[in-house]
């Protein structure tokens, strides 16, 4: 088993490596890069733009329109007309003087280290920004991970035991509308309900915590932050356990009908001994297969229209802005930590096959 950890954790290092080239060539090829946003800027707003620059280190550079100002063909959308020095300080403040190449080995080896930057248009590291915004999505993911899970799998092992009976399809029926209603849509329809929309006002439209929050005693810290998090995390969970619950209902049906489940039964063990005895480990195996791509899923793009609706500024959000703006460094660092996180979780989730049932081993990979 060690061998194999060690050879996935090696593994790892040409797969992400992979990820980031792909990625690399795919937004440098995209029109509209940083370069190209701040020109838009500074062409529709003059001289905010300009003290932004100015602050951005790049000091007094000829504008255009002055007397004698040289102006040449650009290769960035909307930069006719402007001074080729002032271009080539853009160029320098963001890195573009330098071949593409040189650029991605040179962010490679600063991630690395851990070394993410600073973010083009927010002037701050970009740790700095996703330590802001963490708190937000880890909550986000872990508390409908969570309740996913509690949710979907009683659930599924009672429909597959209760397979074509009345529970089974009144059950199906609430699954199939939950599958059917998109979260976001879901949870506009909570605040309608439940605050302040036509109906009731017993829960707040914003924020993780109240704005007192730190002045509170920790019991009712707690209370607030659940209070915060009540709307969000059911708008999520209602379209997350409708597949899991199916998944783990087709997992035990097609376990039920195994021969040893039977040859178990005629030994007069009991129904709840061969279900959880001898079912259990082999039906969530599929289970435990999807967690880590839910998990990831959840924590940084799930909860995007999430985040919006219930002005929760978390990673989603944060990743879905940097996308929009060009901001190559919150954007390439966000996908360097959650690619190489996911990468670790499908590790954990192999690990975790050999927890579930001990019988399965990675001895033939290791040779």
């Amino acid at each position: 088993m060690l061998a194999y950890i060690v050879r996935r954790l090696i593994l790892i290092i040409p797969t992400l490596l992979g990820i980031m080239a792909i990625n690399f060539v795919v937004i440098q090829a995209a029109p509209g890069g940083p370069v190209e946003q701040l020109i838009a800027q500074i062409t529709g707003q003059g001289a905010a733009a300009t003290e932004r620059i100015t602050r951005s280190g790049v000091g007094e550079i000829t504008r255009p329109g002055g007397a004698g100002t040289e102006t040449a063909t650009s290769k960035y959308r909307g930069a006719q007309g402007l001074d080729p020095e002032f271009i080539a300080e853009i160029e320098r403040m963001y890195g573009f003087d330098k071949p593409a190449h040189v650029r991605f080995f040179q962010m490679i080896r600063n991630y690395v280290m851990f070394d993410f930057g600073e973010s083009f248009f927010r002037d701050q590291k970009v740790v700095d920004l996703v330590i802001q915004k963490m708190p937000v999505s880890i909550s986000l993911g872990l508390w409908t991970t969570l309740l996913v899970y509690l949710i979907s799998i009683p659930l599924g092992i009672a429909k597959a035991v209760r397979d074509g009976s009345r529970f089974d399809v009144w059950t199906s029926g609430i699954v199939i509308v939950g599958y059917a209603i998109p979260n976001f849509l879901f949870a506009v329809l909570l605040i309608v309900l439940f605050a302040g929309g036509s109906y009731f006002d017993w829960f707040p439209l914003r924020g993780l915590v109240s704005e007192n929050w730190s002045e509170l005693p920790w019991p009712q810290k707690v209370l607030d932050y659940l209070w915060h998090m009540t709307l969000p995390v059911l708008s999520m969970v209602i379209g997350g356990f409708a597949g899991l619950t199916m998944l783990t209902k087709n997992s035990f049906l097609d376990q039920i009908n195994q021969q040893y489940v039977v040859t178990a039964r005629a030994k007069g063990l009991s129904q709840h001994r061969v279900l959880y005895g001898h079912v259990f480990r082999n039906a969530m195996l599929i289970v435990i297969a999807g967690f880590p791509g839910a998990f990831i899923s959840i924590l940084f793009t799930g909860a995007l229209l999430i985040e919006v609706i219930f002005s929760l500024d978390g990673l989603g959000l944060l990743g879905f802005e940097a996308a929009i703006n060009r901001d190559y460094p919150v954007m390439f660092a966000t996908l360097y930590f959650f690619s190489l996180l996911g990468l670790l979780m499908n590790l954990v989730g192999d690990i975790t096959y050999t927890i579930v049932d001990p019988r399965i081993t990675f001895e033939a990979l290791e040779r």
